[in-house]
C-alpha cells in the first residue's frame, strides 16, 4: 500500500473517531500514535518515539513534552498533544517554551485532527510564531501530500524539510494576501490594475469606483479557471461548466414551417453551474468509501444534475435541483419513487451520506 493510500485510510479512521475520543488520552490511543506509525515510526519503541520526553525550561525542571521522535539519541521532532474537542491556537506557547530547550528542529501541535508543523526559520533556535504546515486530516490537499511524506522515517531529511519550509512559509504568506486583495483590493492593487487599461486621473473616487469592478474581474478569472480545469478532469462529459452570471448559450428558437414540414426540435439549454459541480464533488467524496471516486459520475438536464452510478442512468443515486431560491435533494427508494428533501445550500447534503450510501448499496 502506497502512502496516499495510507493516508485516505487513516482518514476514514479519523472521521469515525472523530467524535468518540474525548479525553487527550484517547486522542493519542486512537489517533496520534496511529498516525506516526503510518509515517513509519515503532511507536512502542521508546528509543525511537519516546512518551513524556523532559524538556527542562529555565527553573522549571521535569518539564515534559508527550512525545519525541529520536534520532542518534538526540530529538529531532517534539510532538504536543492535545484533546480532539481542544482548539490548538491557544497552546502553541507551551510547545514554544520546551523547543528552545532541546536540539530538536521540528515540532508539531496536534489534535489528533490537526497537525500544525513548526521550525526556527526567524530566529535560530526559537520556533517561529506560524507553523510552516497546517494539515487537517480530515481535507488534506494533493500539494500537501508530498510535504507530509518528507516526515516519514524512510524519507526524513532535516536540511531537506528545513529547506521547503523557508518556501512554504512565504508561498502561505502570499496566499493570505493574495486572498485578502480578492476580497478588499487596496489602492495600491488597485492602482495597478488601472495603468494598463485607464488613461484618466487615479483619483480616489475612480479607486473607489474601480474597486468592485477589480474584485468582481479577478474572482470571475479565477472561476473560469477553475471550472476550465474541472472540465478537463471530467473529459468534457457532462454537461457545459459555466461560472454564475455567465450568459448562457443562446436557445435555438423553432423556425417557421410550411405545411407537412417538421418542426426542428429546440437545442438542448444544458448549463452545469458551479454549485451543481460543487455537490457533485461534495457527493463523490461522501461514497468514496463505499467504491471508486471514478465510478461516482453525472449527467446534467435543463432542470436537474443526475448523479449516477458508473454512468448508468438507470442507476441513478440522487438528483438535485439548485436554484437561488430552492434546493431540492432527490432520492429513489426501493421501487424508484422519488424521495424530495429540501436543502438550506449544498452543504446540508453530508446529513445524508447514509441515505446516499443505502441507494448506492443496491447497485452493488
Amino acid at each position: 500500500m502506497d502512502f496516499v493510500d495510507q493516508l485516505k485510510q487513516f482518514t476514514k479512521r479519523a472521521e469515525s473517531l472523530q467524535e468518540t475520543v474525548q479525553t487527550e488520552e484517547a486522542t493519542k490511543t486512537a489517533l496520534i500514535m496511529p498516525f506516526f506509525s503510518m509515517l513509519g515510526y515503532d511507536v512502542f519503541n521508546p528509543q525511537e518515539f519516546t512518551p513524556e520526553f523532559t524538556a527542562d525550561v529555565g527553573i522549571k525542571k521535569g518539564e515534559k513534552v508527550d512525545y519525541a521522535i529520536m534520532k542518534d539519541g538526540e530529538p529531532v521532532i517534539l510532538v504536543e498533544c492535545k484533546a480532539a474537542s481542544e482548539n490548538l491556537d491557544k497552546h502553541d506557547s507551551q510547545l514554544f517554551r520546551y523547543f528552545g530547550t532541546t536540539p530538536a528542529k521540528f515540532a508539531i501541535l496536534t489534535n489528533g485532527i490537526i497537525y500544525r508543523f513548526y521550525t526556527d526559520l526567524d530566529n535560530q533556535n526559537k520556533m517561529d510564531d506560524d507553523p510552516f504546515l497546517a494539515i487537517n486530516i480530515l481535507d488534506i490537499r494533493d500539494n500537501q501530500v508530498p510535504e507530509l511524506k518528507k516526515f516519514c522515517k524512510s524519507e526524513f531529511d532535516i536540511d531537506s524539510i528545513f529547506s521547503t519550509a523557508s518556501e512554504l512559509k512565504y508561498v502561505h504568506s502570499f496566499k493570505d494576501i493574495f486572498a485578502a486583495l480578492l476580497e478588499n483590493p487596496t489602492d495600491d492593487f488597485t492602482r495597478f490594475f488601472l495603468q494598463s487599461c485607464y488613461s484618466g486621473q487615479k483619483t480616489q473616487n475612480v479607486l473607489d469606483k474601480f474597486r468592485p469592478i477589480l474584485k468582481k474581474a479577478l474572482n470571475d478569472q479565477i472561476s473560469e479557471m477553475m471550472n476550465d480545469k474541472i472540465k478537463v478532469a471530467l473529459g468534457g462529459s457532462g454537461g457545459s461548466v459555466t461560472v454564475a452570471g455567465a450568459k448562457p448559450q443562446d436557445i435555438a428558437t423553432t423556425p417557421q414551417t410550411s405545411e407537412g414540414d417538421t418542426p426542428e426540435k429546440r437545442a438542448p439549454n444544458i448549463v452545469t453551474t458551479e454549485e451543481e459541480l460543487e455537490a457533485y464533488f461534495i457527493i463523490k467524496n461522501l461514497l468514496s468509501d463505499i467504491v471508486d471516486i471514478h465510478d461516482i459520475t453525472y449527467k446534467d438536464t435543463e432542470s436537474y444534475i443526475n448523479i449516477l452510478y458508473k454512468a448508468n442512468t438507470r442507476k441513478w443515486i440522487c438528483r438535485l435541483r439548485l436554484t437561488d431560491t430552492q434546493k431540492t435533494l432527490i432520492v429513489p427508494d426501493e421501487n424508484k419513487n422519488d424521495t424530495k428533501y429540501q436543502l438550506k445550500d449544498i452543504y446540508d447534503l453530508s446529513q445524508y451520506k447514509e441515505t446516499l450510501t443505502a441507494v448506492l448499496q443496491r447497485y452493488l
